[in-house]
């Protein structure tokens, strides 16, 4: 018995002390992470300065007339963007509800045990493989399998309901509506791998707890599970949406690039981001500035939204969470 006391004695310590080698190995670390966010914030405020410098001529020449104006006439020197912010939003709110609806459906099954976990690890890569595809490869494929897939049905949506603003025009080829279904499948795997994670975190009792309460599986889904998660899942939502605001590529090849407003999802359209990519390789200087001055227009309404989305975030955890 004393052998054991011995040894015991004489055993290292598993815990101690932090050494000299821990607190300068901490500070290190705490000094790179300040200083990466302080990088950030100077890397962002250049970006800013940058383009507000090239946009002051066109902002002192047009004024508020050009978020107001709806022409945009290089010849005559006459630049508006309000088309182009129609379409954006109009884009980005159809794809983000109908990439949210089924992101957020995804996202229950694969957490809520409708199948094996090591299936729904499968369908989850799957789903997660779609944001690793290239966006022009998503433009290609709106233009030749999407757009013709949806003649048929947007020709007879004009014929039996053309009086209903929505469905106003006909689908001549590129339009919002295949601009709108491929920019949701381009978010979908934002919104469905944030949302799972955010399903993730609930405990297993919180579930256990609503079965012994006496509710039904989709009732402790719907009333307990959904709620608890709607901080992440709003997460999911503005990332998703501002993933869709400054989507370039694909919409500039679906979306008809049309300087008009409409409700009609068959209508062309255009977008801030699609203006941008198609008219830079070809501008003059005056061009550049009001190009500039659009993409300043754009960065506002992109903060604007996640400032939003934030607010509307720490709202959901306070009520849901009880979080401060």
């Amino acid at each position: 018995m004393a052998k054991l006391f011995a040894a015991a004695d004489s055993a290292t310590s598993v815990s101690g002390p932090p050494s000299a080698g821990d607190y300068a190995t901490d500070s290190l670390f705490r000094g790179i992470a300040w200083f990466s966010a302080f990088l950030i914030i100077v890397l962002t405020g250049y970006i800013l300065w940058e383009i507000l410098r090239e946009a002051f001529p066109a902002i002192q020449t047009y004024g508020l007339g050009f978020i107001t104006g709806t022409t945009w006439n290089v010849n005559k020197a006459e630049f508006g963007v309000l088309p182009e912010i129609w379409g954006t939003l109009y884009s980005s709110l159809l794809a983000l509800f109908l990439g949210g609806i089924f992101g957020i459906a995804i996202a229950i099954f694969l957490t809520q045990d409708f199948i094996d976990h090591r299936l729904a690890t499968v369908f989850r890569t799957v789903i997660e493989m779609l944001a690793a595809i290239p966006s022009v490869v998503f433009g290609l494929w709106g233009i030749f399998v999407l757009i013709p897939l949806l003649k048929p049905g947007a020709e007879w949506l004009h014929s039996q309901f053309g009086w209903f603003p929505l469905f106003s025009t006909d689908l001549a080829g590129p339009g919002m509506a295949p601009a709108a279904l491929v920019l949701a499948i381009m978010i979908l795997p934002t919104v469905a791998a944030i949302s799972v994670d955010a399903f993730r975190r609930i405990p297993y009792k919180v579930k256990e707890a609503a079965y012994g309460m006496g509710t039904t599986r989709w009732e402790a889904i719907l009333k307990v599970m959904l709620p608890t998660a709607s901080s992440g899942i709003l997460a999911a939502l503005v990332l998703g949406f501002g993933r869709a605001l400054g989507e370039t590529m694909a919409l500039a090849m679906l979306i008809g690039n049309a300087n008009q407003i409409s409700l009609s999802l068959f209508s062309p359209a255009n977008t801030l981001a699609s203006l941008l990519a198609s008219t830079f390789p070809e501008a003059g200087q005056i061009e550049v500035q009001a190009l500039m001055y659009a993409a300043l227009v754009l960065l506002v309404i992109t903060f604007i939204v996640n400032v939003a989305g934030l607010a509307v975030q720490q709202y959901t955890i306070r009520k849901f969470e009880g979080k401060k």
